[in-house]
């Protein structure tokens, strides 16, 4: 009886009970490895963000839509135009759109951040010839650093005979011509409606107004 009393016992768990985990301090150490992780990939794409964010300028430029990932022909060779890649001795718009060709897959339109790398790496050699291919391509760099679009101004009226004929208020006739004065100003109100003359004179009397005048000077 004694023997399997003592089969039957369970063996003694002796690894010590884990001691319960503070929730605060856990949450804590999650934050600080993100926030490590954070400031390290900011640190990695830093070393381009100048550059990047000009691709991404020129990439969303004219297009709502665009979410500046990506770059289409027309905005990349505004990009050169704008930033002066293209100085129309070594490097020409027929040779920006040759690189663009070539840099982007067969089937696509558009290019990405890293293809945009590519095709200004292919343009330096050709932009600067008396440098080094490591130069070329930070001079390239340099060119299109921290740029943004240049916008056109608002273009300007062209006028013509045919124009000015027809703005000339002078040349008028009906009753177009009593919606302005002499000077060609707009009347307003007055040359739209027929006005009631509440002055107490005859329409078209030349001495109109000078009836108040006369009356005090002959007191």
């Amino acid at each position: 009886m004694a023997d399997n009393k003592a089969k039957s016992t369970k063996p003694v768990n002796r690894t010590p009970p884990k001691s319960p985990s503070d929730p605060a301090k856990d949450r804590a150490a999650k934050r600080l490895s993100y926030d490590s992780n954070s400031s390290h990939e900011g640190a990695m794409a830093g070393e381009l963000s100048a550059l990047e964010e000009a691709f991404r300028k020129f990439a969303i430029h004219g297009d709502t839509r665009a979410t500046g990932k990506e770059m289409h022909g027309k905005n990349w060779s505004k990009l050169c135009k704008d930033c002066h890649v293209i100085d129309g001795k070594n490097v020409t718009i027929t040779d920006v759109d040759i690189v663009f060709s070539k840099i982007k897959g067969k089937s696509s339109r558009t290019i990405t951040f890293e293809q945009f790398k590519e095709a200004l790496q292919e343009l330096s050699k050709k932009r600067f010839k008396d440098k080094s291919d490591e130069e070329a391509v930070q001079e390239i760099y340099k060119l299109i650093e921290g740029k943004a679009p240049i916008i056109s101004g608002v273009t300007k009226a062209v006028s013509s005979p045919t124009v000015s004929r027809l703005t000339d208020t002078s040349k008028f006739t009906g009753s177009h011509k009593e919606r302005f004065d002499p000077s060609g100003k707009g009347k307003g109100k007055a040359g739209r409606e027929d006005l009631v003359d509440t002055s107490g004179y005859v329409s078209g009397y030349k001495h109109a107004g000078t009836y108040d005048h006369k009356v005090q000077g002959s007191k």
